[in-house]
């Protein structure tokens, strides 16, 4: 909802700006269609050129990000933390029943319990892969924390990819508009033989394509790319948490002091209160 706001801000702020300066909207309007063809069309191809197709892909459904926002909310930090719990609990009372669990989360009673986070392949993959590197005796804390500390930083990088992309295609519109611009004043100087009239309306179609570009570059895509890059950094916090618990784990403080070790390296604004963790983690025990 904010990013919408923020894009009626933008369109309302210039445009209005403009007519309330004076400006006329039709010399724009005109020139729009074939401006876009020859901007947009450009940094979509350049856009396809520098991607792969699954690449493509991506990127376009991270869009929806810009909107939506990150993936994972303070109510899931807080199903995180109660995982955990369960799952290093269970280990230091009974370490073969934990095997079942790691080995088939999908058929866990205790992952099944926290849905979403069951379905994010990468989030059960660092839980599973860590305790069963326990359990064959790979616990020394610092090692872990190494190996974790570059899976955390290689599955970033990947997020990354769609708002490096964008911010490619951002770095590249000013020029595609000085190109389209440029395009536009051989075209005038075609007609300078034209009364004054007719040449200030092709130097000022001219002149579209560089606003064009300019503004689809700072306006829309650079932003989108910002937000994709924030989000990103966001989500990566998730994994962070797994991996602080699960390094004080092996450093073999109680349950309870890992998790608080998770729950306050977590963010502020998403981090869970105490009291809210401590009122899910008794619900937990209960049951």
């Amino acid at each position: 909802m904010v990013s919408i706001a923020g894009l009626a801000c933008i369109f309302i702020m210039i445009f209005g700006g403009y007519l309330m300066a004076g400006g006329k909207m039709g010399i724009i309007l005109k020139s729009l269609p074939f401006e876009m063809m020859m901007i947009g069309g450009a940094a979509s191809g350049i856009f396809l050129v520098s991607n792969s197709m699954s690449e493509v892909k991506r990127t376009i459904k991270d869009i929806k990000k810009v909107f939506n926002g990150a993936h994972w909310k303070p109510d899931d930090y807080r199903d995180l933390l109660c995982l955990l719990f369960e799952l290093i609990r269970l280990g230091r009372q009974n370490a073969v029943a934990l095997e079942e669990h790691i080995e088939n989360p999908m058929d866990s009673a205790i992952f099944t319990s926290y849905s979403k986070i069951l379905l994010d392949r990468e989030a059960v993959a660092m839980i599973c892969d860590t305790l069963r590197a326990v359990s064959m005796n790979y616990d020394d804390p610092n090692q872990v924390q190494d190996v974790l500390g570059n899976r955390l930083d290689e599955n970033l990088h990947h997020s990354m990819h769609s708002s490096r992309a964008l911010q490619s295609m951002a770095d590249a519109l000013p020029a595609l508009g000085i190109v389209a611009a440029v395009l536009g004043v051989i075209k005038t100087m075609a007609s300078i033989d034209q009364p004054p009239e007719i040449l200030g309306k092709l130097i000022g179609g001219a002149l579209v394509g560089t606003f064009l570009g300019v503004f689809l570059s700072y306006g829309i895509v650079g932003p989108f790319a910002m937000r994709l890059k924030a989000v990103c950094e966001q989500d990566s916090n998730f994994y962070g948490l797994i991996q602080d618990v699960l390094v004080a784990n092996l450093q073999n403080h109680p349950t309870n002091i890992c998790i608080e070790v998770g729950r306050q390296s977590t963010p502020s604004d998403i981090r869970p209160s105490y009291s809210d963790l401590e009122k899910a983690l008794k619900i937990r025990k209960a049951a």
